[in-house]
């Protein structure tokens, strides 16, 4: 976004900018068709649906990993989901079959109990199970699905040596903003341990965490491995289902200063957005994210900093003690009403945020290659009301 956008954009509001995502579905499409694989959108790290008209442009399909994503795929996406759950339940499965291409089950118990209602569905899903080949690079505990005694994924030394019937294909899910070599170790691990199954199956999800859109990524060595695998199991329809990647460095949160608060030499710029409402992943990663035109600085920096060097914790407008992130330096003071503009704000952001303490939540747009803005969704009271009952 240009200043002159900034200055003119709604606050707060997300903003994705059509061209910027239309950069990172191109190259996408371009690996996917290089190395002769599919790579579908995963919603749990983005759901925009009045975006999909764009994505249809260089997709085909999805990932749901609940029942309202896989609606959301059958009915606004146009194309039936990769479904995974950790568990499905007997009130919600016949809506899961009927939105649903491929569903993969977590454990064997959920494959015992579902399977045979699959084959009573009226048009053909191919299911698989979910492999755990105890191997990750993630390093936040919060995010490692291999990490010792993880729910997620049968273990090599729990599946029988002939594969239930029915099982199609292995899901597995081990990266986080991960890059290519980490899927390259991660490789050898399935192989490994699940190695004497994949000659029998029809299908491989990798599943997501593949952020190929970061400008230090090596597409070719991802290709160059996709394209090593398909030649050693040329059975194998090779699957990966990034959140992400798509979204990554699409958009921003334009927020407001709406006062500024000085204590024992820290100075807080209070915003009309939260860290917790509107940003979970700062807290939750944590990360403090990058501000346009501000320098981070370490969270100490702003201790006893003179006030003339401009440097500012950030503070959100809620309840939340812990509520806050810090430090940046800014160009100039901070006064009510400036512009605090959060970058790479619309992957894991738009689709986690909360109504915590029943602040306004955030508006939603696309930046068009035109210049124009339009307007997805502006929240009023009543989402907060509604949603409480």
């Amino acid at each position: 976004m240009t200043k002159e956008e900034i200055m003119q954009a709604p606050s707060p509001c997300y903003i994705m900018e059509e061209k910027l995502l239309r950069r990172n579905l191109n190259l996408i499409s371009s690996v996917a068709r290089e190395a002769g694989v599919e790579i579908i959108l995963a919603f749990k790290a983005f759901a925009l649906w009045k975006s999909f008209p764009i994505f249809r442009e260089y997709i085909n399909s999805v990932t749901a990993s609940s029942i309202h994503e896989a609606r959301l795929a059958y009915e606004e996406f146009g194309s039936r989901a990769h479904a995974f759950s950790p568990a499905y339940t007997d009130e919600e499965f016949d809506e899961m079959m009927r939105c649903s291409s491929h569903i993969s089950f977590n454990s064997l118990t959920q494959y015992e109990r579902f399977y045979k209602r699959t084959q009573e569905a009226d048009h053909t899903i191919s299911c698989g199970i979910r492999i755990n080949p105890e191997y990750s690079e993630i390093e936040t505990e919060l995010y490692n699905p291999c990490a010792p005694g993880s729910r997620f994924g049968v273990t090599a030394d729990l599946l029988p040596e002939e594969l239930p019937e029915g099982i199609e294909g292995f899901h597995c899910h081990c990266h986080c903003e991960s890059d290519s070599y980490a899927l390259e170790h991660t490789l050898e691990h399935i192989e490994q341990k699940f190695g004497k199954w994949l000659p029998r199956i029809k299908w491989l999800n990798l599943g997501g965490g593949h952020l190929m859109t970061r400008k230090d990524y090596d597409t070719q060595h991802l290709i160059a491995l996709l394209k090593g695998l398909r030649s050693r199991y040329p059975n194998l329809q090779i699957i990966l289902e990034p959140g992400s990647a798509f979204a990554w460095q699409t958009g921003s949160l334009v927020s407001s200063v709406v006062d500024i608060v000085e204590s024992r030499g820290i100075r807080t710029a209070i915003l009309n957005v939260s860290f917790t409402c509107h940003m979970p992943d700062c807290l939750e990663m944590p990360y403090q994210p990058k501000v346009t035109g501000a320098e981070s600085l370490d969270a100490e920096a702003v201790k006893g900093a003179p006030f003339e060097e401009n440097i500012y914790r950030l503070g959100g407008n809620s309840c939340l003690s812990g509520d806050y992130m810090g430090s940046w330096k800014f160009p100039q003071p901070l006064k009510v009403g400036d512009k605090v503009v959060f970058e790479d704000m619309i992957h894991y952001t738009t689709v986690k945020t909360n109504m915590f303490n029943g602040i306004s939540h955030p508006s939603i747009a696309m930046l068009r290659e035109d210049g124009q803005l339009e307007m997805f969704k502006i929240f009023a009271y009543e989402d907060y009301r509604d949603r409480m009952c």
